[in-house]
């Protein structure tokens, strides 16, 4: 630990990487959190790996793959929100669908970019060392906008995701609601790829949460504490990796699911007690 905080005080690019993974945290704290709630992993999966094809497009265009993610991410946020409210049994096969032909797009028009290749590694699983100012204002821009909506709409957020029936009956647009939720989890998603990359997105999105989830008695306190770790675990991941050189991305999952997992056993240990005390 002493190693990294004398790195982290020498280098930039540690000290970039930590500040977007701090960032990072703050979103998937909120957004994170709908989507353990609402139980809508494989959505937000659908969204982030669909990314995959705007970011190839861009690429070829000779335009910034971050801006390719981020159209890409809300197009296909839309989509499979109008799929997921309309499609009803074949939900799962078309959502499935959508996030195979994304990677396939993304990954034909990257092999087809003049010039030289690009690393579709460094997308698939991250390069937050690599992160650069601009990445870092664009973020903390991100985190901005979706916790101001997060605030603003907090109350009809939590009517979606506990009673829809209820909402409905109150006038609530719980259609247009659910739709600008998955273009909120499209912009965290866009944020996290430079962290851990598309294939790692779902981890570092609901696994704080979930955790979180463990302990918290309210939504606003589950989004407390899931800052809280997924800050911890960035910060603790980083601190791992750079001493023995592993990837930045994979470390920072890896921590998060040992957190998750061993909150689980806590959990259930606590669970036990209590019924055996009761008995």
């Amino acid at each position: 630990m002493v190693q990294f905080l004398q790195a982290l005080h020498a280098y930039p690019f540690l000290q970039r990487a930590l500040a977007v993974g701090l960032l990072a945290a703050a979103a998937c704290s909120m957004i994170g959190t709908y989507v353990v709630v609402k139980r809508i992993t494989f959505i937000s999966g659908g969204i982030s790996h669909a990314v995959l094809g705007g970011m190839g497009i861009a690429y070829f265009l000779g335009q910034s793959p971050l801006l390719g993610a981020l159209v890409a991410a809300l197009v296909a946020a839309v989509l499979i929100g109008v799929v997921s409210l309309r499609a009803g049994q074949h939900e799962d096969t078309t959502i499935g669908a959508l996030w195979a032909i994304g990677m396939a797009i993304g990954v034909v028009f990257m092999q087809k970019t003049p010039g030289y290749q690009v690393d579709l590694m460094s997308y698939l699983f991250g390069n937050i060392l690599l992160v650069t100012r601009a990445d870092v204002v664009l973020t903390a821009g991100l985190d901005v906008g979706i916790l101001i909506v997060v605030v603003l709409l907090y109350k009809h957020f939590l009517a979606v995701c506990f009673d829809e029936e209820f909402a409905r009956i109150q006038g609530v647009n719980v259609d247009a609601l659910y739709l600008l939720l998955l273009c909120l989890i499209a912009l965290t998603v866009v944020i996290l790829i430079q962290v851990v990359g598309i294939i790692l997105v779902i981890a570092l999105l609901t696994l704080p949460a979930a955790t979180a989830g463990h302990y918290a008695r309210s939504l606003k306190h589950m989004m407390v504490l899931a800052l809280v770790i997924g800050a911890v675990c960035t910060a603790g991941g980083l601190a791992i990796s750079h001493p023995y050189d592993l990837p930045a991305g994979a470390t920072i999952v890896l921590v998060a699911g040992a957190v998750y997992l061993l909150s689980t056993i806590f959990k259930r240990l606590i669970v036990r007690r209590k019924a055996a005390a009761h008995r």
